[in-house]
């Protein structure tokens, strides 16, 4: 049986250990933390319980799909509901708007709060379908950096929606084009974030990302995100996956031009593949010093990070959502102050998730477990204590108002995490989320394949890498790394 190693326990690396333990390797998973998830894990304070990192859930049938690969039932080890309602949004003129599940719904609520045609909007989701099902196999599903992937008769599906691509225009001036109330384009410039870019430079293909959540819906897993890398972790070690915690690798072994294994703070162990679930340039930076770094894939501009505020909050608001968003008065200045003044702006963009919502156990009774994120330019040596202390303010204040409660009375105890934190637990370059951003137009095509042109057996996963981040592109970066391996029971 032939070995793989894998560098890091996030979403990616888990993943991919399934998927090679399936296809016959002995896998073992190298962690520096103490406990497996990456940026997936979760904390309590004062009896209220937080999931750390990511906090929405798309396209569950990629969880579901790796527990059927191991022939076992995905509800044995993961529930998860879709949710009615996706988002309750707050616009800085007052008006309020849900985001139910249902496309016809939502287009209904769009046109009684916005003014705008219901038929515009089904139009507009319908538009994100086709590109997204016409686009997928050949952008997400495959890598982009091998000759095969465009020899495919799946590239012979995007011909038809090229026009529909927008590949020479922005997110920003597409929507804008589409729509003439800029509340509604300033929900679908939203999307942007998703992959921690400027919807006001990247282009607009990322108008897909519409459709994962407003047709395919979104969901919300029992027991909160975590429990998502729970599951996995556990089918993982049912597979034989070996976990080793707090043991950080600190070089990848080569001999001439392949890996042969991974150097950690314990010892040295051979393997016949490695796959670097950690962030592309620490990658190559920290372990990989001897090989020629792809200094130009790595230079590509970083994306956004985040400044999180964990709040247990001694009240109830029926009000709120799952998801809520109270938005910027002015959405440009706001991503002028993150991408091009590398700081945060006075009046940014606030996202409240809240699991009790779905887990009342996850706050005492009458209490809420408030994940308060406002995004940020990733780390390069700004003054963040005065930026967390001022945005506190901001964010205490913006909310207060929005719901018409003294906001700052009721946390009862707060955690924060900025991108200092995010770097240096989870090795996420600069802090910044997702690697590099989308903010051109070959952003795509410049991100890290998944695997190494310079070293054979050398592999690659995670949100630093192809398709990019959050759960689902994670997701398939292990489809890919496992599609580009061959079984482990043969010669690698």
């Amino acid at each position: 049986m032939k070995k793989a190693g894998i560098i890091g326990s996030g979403i990616g690396g888990l993943a991919t250990a399934i998927r090679l333990a399936v296809k016959g390797y002995a896998v073992t998973i190298f962690e520096a933390n103490a406990t497996f998830g990456g940026k997936m894990t979760q904390f309590s304070l004062d009896g209220f319980r937080f999931d750390v990192g990511p906090s929405l859930f798309t396209m569950p049938h990629l969880v579901d799909e790796l527990f059927s690969l191991a022939n076992r039932n995905p509800r044995d080890y993961l529930r998860y509901q879709k949710l009615d309602i996706i988002t309750q949004y707050f616009f800085a003129d007052n008006t309020r708007l849900t985001a139910y599940s249902e496309p016809e719904r939502f287009s209904e609520e769009v046109e009684r709060q916005l003014g705008i045609a219901r038929e515009q909007v089904l139009s507009y989701l319908q538009k994100s379908a086709r590109m997204y099902e016409a686009t997928a196999d050949t952008f997400l599903h495959k890598s982009l950096h091998k000759l095969s992937t465009y020899l495919s008769a799946d590239v012979l599906k995007t011909l038809p929606v090229l026009p529909d691509l927008g590949l020479t225009s922005t997110m920003h001036q597409t929507n804008a084009e589409a729509f003439q109330d800029h509340r509604f384009v300033q929900l679908l410039d939203r999307f942007a974030t998703y992959n921690g870019s400027d919807p006001y430079q990247a282009p607009a293909t990322l108008n897909i990302i519409p459709h994962l959540e407003h047709n395919i819906g979104a969901f919300y897993p029992e027991g909160g995100i975590y429990a998502i890398a729970q599951s996995l972790a556990k089918l993982a070690e049912e597979l034989g996956v070996q976990f080793y915690y707090t043991e950080p690798v600190t070089a990848i072994l080569t001999t001439e031009n392949q890996a042969t294994g991974l150097r950690t703070t314990k010892g040295e162990y051979n393997f016949d593949l490695v796959v670097s679930n950690m962030d592309v340039m620490p990658t190559y930076r920290r372990l990989l010093p001897q090989i020629k770094a792809p200094e130009k894939t790595l230079k590509q501009p970083r994306s956004s990070s985040a400044l999180i505020y964990y709040w247990g909050i001694q009240h109830s608001f029926p009000e709120l959502h799952l998801h809520n968003i109270f938005f910027s008065a002015d959405y440009q200045a706001e991503f002028q102050h993150l991408f091009q003044e590398k700081t945060i702006s006075p009046d940014p963009t606030v996202y409240v998730n809240i699991t009790s919502k779905y887990s009342p156990e996850d706050a005492p009774p009458g209490a809420e477990n408030w994940f308060v994120m406002v995004n940020v330019p990733h780390n390069e040596g700004q003054d963040w204590d005065t930026l967390i202390r001022v945005t506190r303010e901001t964010v205490i204040k913006k909310i207060s108002r929005a719901l018409q409660v003294d906001l700052r009375a009721l946390i009862a105890c707060e955690r924060v995490w900025d991108p200092r934190g995010i770097e240096e637990q989870t090795s996420s370059y600069a802090g910044a989320l997702y690697g590099s951003s989308s903010n051109n137009r070959m952003a795509a095509f410049l991100r890290h394949p998944n695997f190494s042109s310079r070293l054979k057996n050398l592999y690659f996963c995670g949100g630093s890498v192809h398709p990019g981040g959050g759960i689902p592109l994670c997701l398939l970066s292990a489809k890919i790394v496992s599609d580009l391996v061959p079984a482990g029971n043969k010669n690698v």
